[in-house]
């Protein structure tokens, strides 16, 4: 798990580090490093906002800011396909976003969200899927992901590490 340094203001008005720890948040393979609950942000205080529960997507009018590893496939290739559809309805449901699951019929972990997503693909290598469209990302390989039906599939031997910056939209 990285290092998180958040920074902020003494009582003196200079800079200095208000948290440096590894222990975001999360939930399974996903962690939160930051939530801003408005934009412009509040950068007064010393709360940790991301002591909450992981929701999918940020407060409305907010950001999250995250990173999240998908495993490989073959993990779950011998799976029993209801099984693996219940599963990640119980993930889906756990951050409170059962209704993301919009239209599953390509992928169980296909889901829809009312933001704009800027994903960094750090380490490994996935599959966006879209309803019509595929692409493969390698490191380093930037998504602006904006409100569509997609999923995550890594069809690699190895774990892939993903940072993403979550920002509230209008709805489609």
């Amino acid at each position: 798990m990285p290092k998180r340094i958040i920074t902020g203001h003494n009582e003196a008005g200079r800079s200095v580090i208000k948290i440096s720890d590894t222990g975001a948040h999360g939930l399974g393979g996903l962690s939160e490093l930051w939530v801003t609950d408005t934009v412009p942000a509040d950068n007064t205080g010393d709360v940790d906002t991301t002591d909450r529960p992981v929701t999918l997507g940020p407060p409305d009018g907010g950001i999250r800011f995250r990173y999240f590893k998908v495993g490989p496939a073959s993990a779950a290739a011998g799976m029993d396909p209801d099984e693996r559809r219940r599963l990640v309805a119980e993930r889906f449901a756990d951050m409170g976003a059962s209704d993301a699951l919009v239209d599953v019929s390509r992928h169980p972990a296909m889901h829809k969200t009312r933001t704009v997503d800027y994903i960094i693909l750090l380490s490994g290598k996935v599959t966006l899927l879209l309803d019509d469209d595929e692409v493969d990302l390698e490191p380093f390989d930037v998504v602006v992901q904006r409100g569509t039906n997609h999923a995550w599939v890594n069809h690699g031997d190895d774990e892939a590490l993903l940072i993403a910056v979550l920002v509230d939209a209008e709805p489609e």
